[in-house]
């Protein structure tokens, strides 16, 4: 068991090392690469596949987030090796380095894409769970921001019941930091103008 001289430097270097994995903006450069140019002048102004999907391309979408979920994956199962409260540590930074990135002013995703890698990261059987909420809701509304919002605030709470408190605080402060993120989209939802999957607008 760490003590707490010693846990500290491994909380500490989990931290920057999730924040460092987090905040790279895939969506950004890999829409660059493709010669699309800045994701952030069209549509929401995201760097998530979301806004990426709305440059057309479906597979940059894809790629967008499965590097974005990766990335918080690699971050919290690497440090999750040495206990986990370094994973949880990590998991946390990953996600704020995606929403805060230093490269993009501190203007990032909305998280949706890392916290479900964070999710597979830490605790592997909520994906199909957190999946299944996501992909049954959007298949009903093709609504992707109401599809994250209704995953990430059932996740806690089956974290919870399955036996893992600690990681299930953690994606209740996930999920009220994400719900922040998407208060313009809960506005338009309960305003009914909020753009719908595949819309370019």
């Amino acid at each position: 068991m760490f003590t707490w001289q010693a846990s500290l430097p491994l909380t500490l270097a989990a931290l920057v090392l999730g924040y460092l994995l987090g905040s790279i903006p895939f969506g950004l450069i890999l829409t660059r690469m493709a010669g699309l140019g800045d994701v952030r002048k069209i549509g929401s102004g995201n760097i998530g596949a979301t806004n990426v999907l709305r440059t057309g391309n479906r597979k940059l979408a894809a790629a967008t987030l499965l590097l974005d979920a990766l990335k918080g994956t690699a971050a919290a199962a690497l440090a999750a090796r040495f206990g986990q409260d370094a994973g949880i540590a990590a998991g946390l930074a990953a996600f704020l380095g995606h929403l805060y990135p230093v490269w993009l002013g501190f203007k990032g995703g909305k998280g949706v894409a890392t916290y479900v890698g964070v999710l597979l990261g830490l605790v592997p059987l909520m994906l199909p769970v957190f999946a299944a909420l996501w992909i049954g809701t959007a298949w009903l509304t093709r609504l992707s921001s109401l599809s994250a919002l209704v995953a990430t605030a059932i996740s806690p709470v089956v974290v919870w019941f399955i036996g893992n408190p600690k990681v299930a605080v953690l994606f209740a402060i996930l999920t009220v930091i994400s719900w922040w993120k998407h208060r313009a989209n809960i506005a338009r939802l309960m305003s009914g103008t909020e753009s719908r999957i595949g819309d370019k607008g």
